[in-house]
C-alpha cells in the first residue's frame, strides 16, 4: 500500500521507492551537520539575493552536501562553490518569475500553495532550490537512480525540509499511476531530455489547467517547433518561449512554458524507454 496525499493507491507494476519516502516527515529529524561556508561572491546572484537569511543557509547547506558527496559519486560536472551557485542555484531560481507570472496570468488562481513535481531530478535540480524558496509548495522530486535518492534523502534531512516528498521511479511509469497522473500544478524537468521527449515525460502528470516548464538554451526554437506535435498529443500547448535572467557561462538562458489544456490519452505516456527511441 501507498500513501500519498491521503490517498491509498495500490501500485500494480514494478515501482520503487526510496526508503521512507512518504512517510520520512512525519517524524521530525535532528541535523547535526556542521558547516563552514566558503565566502561567497554574490554580487552576481540577483535571485539568490531575494531570499531570506534562513532559505540562503539552507541554499548554503545544500551546495555543500552536493559538492561533498559529488566527490563519490557523479551528481554534477562543477566543482567549486561559486560555479555552483551560478550555473545551478540561479539557474533553478530564474524560472521562478516566469512560472509565477504565467501561473497567474493563465491559471487565473493564486500561485501561493502549488503542487510541483521535478522530473529527472537529478542532484535535486530545480526543485530543491524551488522547495526553499517556495516553502508553502509541495515539491515532488521524481529520480530513477537508487544512489542520488539516497544523496536527496540526505539533503532534506540537512536544510529540515517538511515539504520535499522523493519517489524514485520512471516518469513513463509514474505517469501511468493513478496516485502521480494528472495530479499537479506544475511540471519541471531541467537538462533532461529534448522538448519532444519531455512533453511526454511531463504533460502527464499535470493537472488539466496547470502548466510544464523546462528551462532551455539560449535558441530553442527548432527544438520547440518539432515538439509541437507531442505537445498536442499530450493534451498541451505552447504558450510562450521567455528569455530568464541567467549568470550562465552560456549565454542567455530560456523558459519553453506549455499549457495542460485536456486530459492525456491513456495510450500516453507510452512504455519505458520509447519516449526517448522513438520521439513523437
Amino acid at each position: 500500500m501507498l500513501l500519498t496525499n491521503g490517498t491509498r493507491c495500490m501500485v500494480h507494476f514494478n515501482l520503487h521507492f526510496s526508503h521512507g519516502t512518504f512517510f520520512k516527515h512525519l517524524i521530525p529529524r535532528k541535523s547535526k551537520t556542521l558547516c563552514h561556508h566558503k565566502s561567497i561572491n554574490t554580487t552576481s546572484l540577483s535571485h539568490f539575493g531575494t531570499l531570506n537569511s534562513h532559505q540562503k543557509d539552507q541554499i548554503h547547506l545544500y551546495v555543500d552536501s552536493l559538492l561533498q558527496w559529488n566527490k563519490r559519486m557523479n551528481l554534477t560536472a562543477v566543482k567549486e562553490v561559486d560555479e555552483v551557485m551560478e550555473r545551478h542555484v540561479e539557474d533553478s531560481l530564474a524560472i521562478l518569475p516566469p512560472l509565477k507570472d504565467s501561473y497567474r496570468t493563465h491559471c487565473g488562481t493564486s500561485y501561493d500553495k502549488l503542487k510541483l513535481v521535478d522530473v529527472g531530478t537529478g542532484a535535486g535540480l530545480p526543485g530543491v532550490v524551488l522547495a526553499i524558496a517556495c516553502p508553502e509548495w509541495e515539491v515532488t522530486l521524481i529520480e530513477s537512480l537508487n544512489k542520488r535518492c539516497v544523496f536527496l534523502e540526505h539533503v532534506v534531512s540537512v536544510i529540515g525540509s517538511s515539504n520535499i516528498q522523493i519517489v524514485r521511479g520512471r516518469a513513463e511509469d509514474l505517469g501511468q499511476n493513478s496516485c502521480f497522473r494528472e495530479q499537479f500544478d506544475i511540471a519541471v524537468a531541467r537538462a533532461v531530455a529534448e522538448m519532444r521527449v519531455l512533453a511526454e515525460y511531463c504533460l502527464p502528470l499535470v493537472r488539466v489547467g496547470g502548466l510544464f516548464i523546462a528551462p532551455k538554451g539560449h535558441d530553442p526554437e527548432d527544438e520547440v517547433k518539432r515538439a509541437e506535435s507531442a505537445i498536442h498529443k499530450m493534451g498541451g500547448s505552447l504558450l510562450q518561449v521567455c528569455s530568464v535572467q541567467s549568470q550562465s557561462p552560456f549565454g542567455q538562458r530560456t523558459a519553453v512554458i506549455c499549457s495542460k489544456d485536456r486530459l492525456t490519452p491513456k495510450k500516453y505516456p507510452r512504455d519505458t524507454g520509447t519516449p526517448a527511441k522513438e520521439p513523437l
